[in-house]
């Protein structure tokens, strides 16, 4: 969090800043961090977050605002050094509610490496402009976003449901009441990835369970051009477990559902494939790739199939 804030105060702004922590109930040093920055900064406010969910906190956090421009900025983000002046003049020039660019996933150890090669890639993770880069101009959604206040208060702020997706759900909203989510590369927000498998797996079934989550209370997204991406998980999933099915079965019966296995060894084929042409980008974490490809790809299928229904 130190540093996501000192990006803050870093930038090259020459407009006022203030800026909103919200703190929820931790084990960890999260508060007396947040507190030692406010007393050393007097546009450091902090205000406290009950639940400590993302969408609670956000909410709390804009509405303890009266700024009429509202950054959003995660705990483990850092901002590049003009992001607030190049998000501010896109916001005057374009005419949009939202605007954000670039989540700039960067791996410190080996294993980060390839994760964030893989997070930057269409190989990885489809082609979402954010991950990939692209040219400016409208998207269907931004990583963290740069908002108009009353853009916010248009659609009711952030769904408190919503404890994954919350920002590509709300852009959704924004869109669908008549206003513009916008796109530009210039800005850059550096992300750090899950520093094992389990934490990534876990990171990933989570994104799947919520998209699949925002498709059903919004059906309408469902068979739009932009989602097409998301159906290659869990059909990915789909195959490789019915070609598996199917593959021993013919083996035992000495059948042509032998060839059910050309499903499964597709998929580890397109692995290969994405991991030789991801080593250079990975440097070091190159040799993690054949684990963390599948495994951000899987979960995902898995969390989508899976769903929420019935749950919180």
């Amino acid at each position: 969090m130190a540093a996501a804030v000192q990006a803050i105060l870093d930038q090259n702004y020459p407009g006022k800043l203030r800026i909103v922590l919200a703190i929820g109930p931790s084990k960890d040093q999260t508060k007396q961090i947040a507190e030692n920055l406010a007393q050393r900064d007097s546009r450091i406010v902090i205000t406290q977050s009950p639940t400590g969910r993302t969408p609670d906190s956000l909410n709390i956090a804009i509405a303890s605002c009266t700024e009429e421009i509202i950054v959003r900025v995660d705990a483990h983000a850092e901002l590049s050094p003009k992001y607030i002046e190049t998000a501010i003049e896109t916001l005057e020039r374009s005419g949009a509610d939202n605007v954000g660019g670039i989540m700039a996933a960067t791996g410190v150890t080996n294993f980060e490496k390839a994760v964030a090669a893989a997070m930057t890639s269409s190989l990885g993770v489809g082609n979402a402009a954010f991950h990939t880069g692209g040219v400016e101009g409208p998207a269907d959604s931004v990583y963290l976003g740069v908002f108009r206040r009353t853009a916010l208060s248009r659609v009711g702020g952030y769904d408190s449901e919503f404890t994954r997706a919350q920002d590509w759900e709300m852009n959704f909203r924004i869109r669908n009441s008549g206003g513009l989510v916008w796109f530009n590369p210039n800005l850059s927000v550096t992300y750090r990835p899950r520093p094992n498998i389990t934490k990534l797996a876990k990171q990933y079934f989570e994104y799947g369970t919520w998209r699949r989550e925002v498709m059903r209370q919004h059906p309408e997204t469902k068979f739009n051009k932009s989602a097409l991406r998301y159906y290659a998980p869990p059909l990915a999933v789909v195959g490789i477990d019915l070609g598996l099915i199917f593959g021993f079965i013919g083996l035992l019966q000495d059948s042509i559902l032998k060839l059910g296995f050309l499903g499964p060894l597709g998929y580890v084929l397109i692995t290969l494939f994405s991991t030789l042409t991801l080593a250079k980008k990975a440097k070091s974490g190159a040799k993690w790739l054949a684990i963390v490809l599948p495994t951000m790809q899987l979960s995902w299928g898995v969390g989508f199939l899976y769903g929420r229904s019935k749950r919180s």
